[in-house]
């Protein structure tokens, strides 16, 4: 291990369906609580620390350094794999009390980058070879840059419609690309995991749980805002799994465990109207659910299966989920265009959002969350990025991910 994550005040590990349940910091738990899950219903971990240790300053004083979850190490999980000067991205004034959080601009431009810091580092740290990632957009590129970063291998599970650039941006980090049907990814993944014992950072789980650690590095987001902007009315986010979401309103609410502020902004989250597992969850009063999703262009967010995370996040905040459809996420993108940004499709979510609910229907400052470029939309480029591999054929497998 390196000497990066030695600021860090993490203390241990605690279920969110149960907070007296509580484990060590090592290892990662990746599959959710072992005990408060459920077989239909997995609830997700969280990261502890020792909130009476943290630096009186450490949001007053001057960055040192300026960029980077260095920066914020005492709440952060140990960082023990190196950065690439994510986060500090700009809030971009969009008239009329709107601000737009731009994170394109991260290091393979979007907000994946503060959370593969984080699950990278949980990978060198329990002595994994490798990290195997089921994506095919954003997810997959930023863990590849990470991995290499760090010096690790990695396996990516994608589908054969990948984005040309980001298979591009896979094959140049160097990552072992296997494209396979959707269905297949997450079966293959966990076999990869106990065959060459590489570390998933991608979920594993019946309903969403993800990495341990991954949320953390997105409470950095809230940290920024803050830091600008003072607490906000509300910030809209696109949503998928609810990780973003959740790491947000953490973010802020240990903001205010801290005393440094009052309150925590309304969440909402926004997700394509053709599923929405979160928006399902929070109507029918239940902790996760899943949901059968139609055809979207905003394939980076759309998502059957949601998680306990993001119901905590809406709940706890006061805010709402909102359900969002291809052609206000195309009219929000063009709007955003307009200004001098160019986001995905899928990262122009938040922006619909707000503007299907309205400006009056929020008090003061509003931030809506745009996560990545336009350059990783799938209709950007014509033609498939690769050629879809036989997920049985596990021979062919074996010989890529370990050759």
């Amino acid at each position: 291990m390196t000497s990066l994550g030695s600021a860090s005040l993490a203390t241990g590990q605690r279920s969110l369906g149960d907070p007296a349940v509580r484990f060590p910091l090592w290892p990662p738990l990746t599959a959710g609580c072992p005990v408060t899950s459920t077989d239909t219903v997995s609830y997700p971990v969280e990261v502890d620390y020792a909130y009476d240790q943290v630096p009186a300053d450490l949001f007053t004083a001057a960055p040192r350094p300026a960029h980077g979850h260095d920066r914020w190490a005492p709440l952060l999980p140990p960082l023990h794999a190196p950065g690439l000067g994510e986060g500090g991205t700009p809030l971009v004034p969009f008239g009329d009390g709107l601000w737009i959080k731009d994170e394109s601009r991260n290091p393979t431009w979007s907000h994946k980058d503060r959370i593969n810091r984080v699950t990278v580092s949980a990978a060198v740290g329990a002595g994994a070879e490798g990290v195997v990632v089921a994506s095919s957009g954003n997810h997959g590129a930023s863990a590849a840059a990470y991995a290499a970063r760090a010096g690790l291998r990695c396996a990516v599970l994608t589908s054969a419609d990948t984005p040309p650039a980001v298979d591009a941006f896979l094959r140049a980090y160097g990552a072992v690309v296997l494209p396979v049907p959707v269905d297949a990814r997450w079966p293959l993944l966990r076999r990869i995991v106990e065959r060459f014992g590489y570390h998933p950072v991608s979920n594993v789980t019946p309903t969403h749980t993800g990495h341990a650690f991954g949320p953390e590095g997105y409470k950095t987001l809230a940290y920024e805002i803050y830091l600008e902007l003072g607490v906000p009315g509300a910030v809209f986010l696109p949503t998928g799994y609810g990780e973003l979401l959740f790491g947000v309103w953490k973010g802020f609410a240990e903001l205010v465990a801290l005393g440094v502020t009052d309150r925590v902004p309304r969440l909402y989250s926004c997700e394509p109207a053709v599923g929405g597992p979160l928006a399902a969850a929070l109507r029918d009063g239940v902790p996760a659910t899943a949901v059968p999703v139609g055809e979207t262009a905003a394939y980076a967010i759309s998502s059957s299966v949601g998680g306990y995370r993001g119901v905590v996040a809406v709940r706890e905040s006061g805010g709402a989920a909102l359900l969002v459809t291809d052609a206000e996420m195309v009219a929000a993108r063009d709007e955003l265009a307009r200004g001098g940004l160019w986001p995905e499709l899928s990262a122009a979510a938040g922006l619909a959002g707000y503007r299907q609910l309205g400006a009056t229907a929020v008090e003061g400052p509003v931030v809506c969350v745009s996560t990545s470029s336009g350059f990783k939309d799938r209709d950007l480029l014509g033609g498939s990025a690769s050629v879809e591999l036989d997920p049985a054929d596990w021979a062919e497998v074996e010989r890529r991910v370990g050759g």
